[in-house]
């Protein structure tokens, strides 16, 4: 059976996939970032996963308000860079994996997920930035990529206790397929900012450490905290952490912590990256 070896739960800041497509990283604001994720880019070098799950938020590139799903499953042979009013960023392709991310679809579907199927997709920074920042800048991407986009802008987002829950339907449906793929999953989005109003800008340090280390200890335990204290203590687009429960629920309840890093700030943002690994 395919193998999830691990999870990666980072920030989808758009500002560091700017610098990376710059060649900003060695000036004196972006180097002390780019250092900090130098031991998660050189794990998942190391692990040379076959696939990455990666649970992102569109930003109106792939959907609008006209249609708006909660969970959407790409299950495409390729999801192109998407044009977010610059331009697509310079990447690659993500090229899928058809035959899982259907085996997904169906195992979550009759797990009772209402997923929605979707055979085109161009993935925005919320998708891309975490691939560099694993990746850097290859010509290719070196795995076959199946982007899962989660509802966290229009209110009501799915809870963190759904969220955790889908991650541990994923896992079942990875341990059910029969090949042998070695697959990495990744939670993105967040840490505490604003981006909007009287507090933007908002940056709680407190919070960000404290949801990390609760993340790994008390996943089940972070499930259960309500929409309202992610808003009051991490600021409006701080509901993104909810995706890193999906990651998390994935994995195994006791983790290896591989590497975890925070940095401030990054654009008006607050910065975190958490590697865990399972066995």
């Amino acid at each position: 059976m395919a193998e999830l070896i691990g999870g990666i739960g980072t920030s989808h800041v758009p500002a560091v996939g700017a610098a990376i497509d710059n060649g900003r990283q060695a000036e004196p604001y972006w180097a002390p970032y780019f250092e900090k994720i130098q031991p998660a880019r050189q794990w998942i070098a190391d692990q040379k996963p076959d696939v990455c799950i990666v649970v992102f938020n569109d930003h109106a590139s792939a959907f609008s308000l006209d249609l708006i799903p909660t969970f959407a499953l790409g299950v495409a042979s390729s999801f192109p860079p998407a044009d977010e009013g610059y331009g697509p960023r310079q990447v690659p392709t993500a090229l899928g994996h058809p035959e899982l991310a259907w085996h997904l679809a169906e195992s979550l579907i009759l797990d009772e997920f209402d997923m929605t199927i979707v055979n085109q997709m161009p993935i925005d920074h919320g998708c891309t930035v975490p691939l560099s920042v694993a990746f850097d800048q290859p010509e290719a991407w070196p795995c076959r990529i199946i982007p899962l986009c989660v509802n966290v802008i229009q209110y009501p987002a799915p809870t963190g206790r759904r969220c955790y829950q889908l991650g541990r339907a994923i896992r079942r449906a990875i341990d059910s397929w029969t090949g042998d793929e070695r697959v990495v999953i990744f939670g993105t989005g967040g840490m505490s900012h604003q981006l909007q109003g009287e507090r933007a800008g908002l940056v709680n340090l407190e919070f960000d450490q404290a949801f990390i280390d609760r993340l790994i200890n008390d996943p089940a335990g972070q499930a259960e905290v309500p929409h309202v204290e992610y808003l009051r203590e991490a600021g409006s687009e701080g509901i993104e952490l909810v995706m890193w429960l999906i990651m998390r629920g994935a994995l195994d309840e006791a983790v290896r912590v591989v590497h975890r890093m925070h940095h401030v700030p990054t654009s008006n943002t607050s910065n975190g990256l958490l590697v865990l690994e399972n066995g």
